[in-house]
């Protein structure tokens, strides 16, 4: 499933107030070649998912100052996306995630683009993370197949994101997108394209 595909019958109130609950946020990965997908064509970590729960480790150094006493510096911060579930084979996500193209891969083929956004208000953050796989077909006899991945920050601090849907004359406004009407086979196709991507990369 696109982002496209889940937001196209979802309507974004960027002043919506309330209780949130984990089923209203969106993570999604760019899966493409070229790593350079709309936001609209990255694939929603959903199908079989049953927690994408996002962590913070901030950096931190001491220093011990004359008549002042120790002083906390804060220098940095990591976020990790740690990704649990139960394995299906045939989710464009899943699929790309536990392949063994990325199972093994290095440096910046480990690098993918992400982005988290909450589904009512449309906000959240667009960023670089890499992908580690820490288990894969794991499970006792009898049991549901399971697998576990990380995504973690790589480089620069993710960006601000917004998502505003597209508008019915098809432009964009912000960086993401909704499907716009008569836009179905199109959405297809691309979800066709991806999963034969995929199935390339295992």
């Amino acid at each position: 499933m696109t982002v496209a595909e889940l937001m196209k019958d979802r309507t974004i109130n960027q002043d919506a107030e309330g209780e949130v609950t984990a089923d209203d946020y969106v993570f999604a990965i760019d899966i493409s070649d070229d790593k350079k997908a709309e936001v609209d064509d990255y694939v929603v970590v959903q199908e079989h998912t049953v927690s994408v729960n996002s962590s913070f480790s901030p950096d931190t150094t001491e220093s011990q100052y004359i008549r002042s006493g120790k002083s906390t510096t804060k220098t940095g911060t990591q976020e990790t996306y740690s990704i649990s579930g139960d394995r299906y084979v045939g989710d464009p996500a899943q699929d790309f995630l536990l392949s063994y193209k990325m199972i093994y891969a290095r440096g910046e083929d480990a690098r993918i683009p992400y982005v988290r956004f909450n589904i009512l208000n449309g906000k959240g953050v667009k960023g670089i993370g890499t992908v580690i796989v820490n288990s894969d077909s794991s499970g006792d006899a009898g049991s549901n197949s399971t697998f576990d991945v990380e995504i973690r920050k790589s480089g620069a601090n993710p960006q601000e994101f917004q998502y505003v849907p597209k508008t019915t004359g098809g432009s964009t406004e912000g960086e993401g997108s909704t499907e716009t009407p008569g836009g179905t086979e199109e959405t297809q196709s691309r979800t066709t394209t991806m999963k034969k991507a995929v199935k390339e990369q295992i």
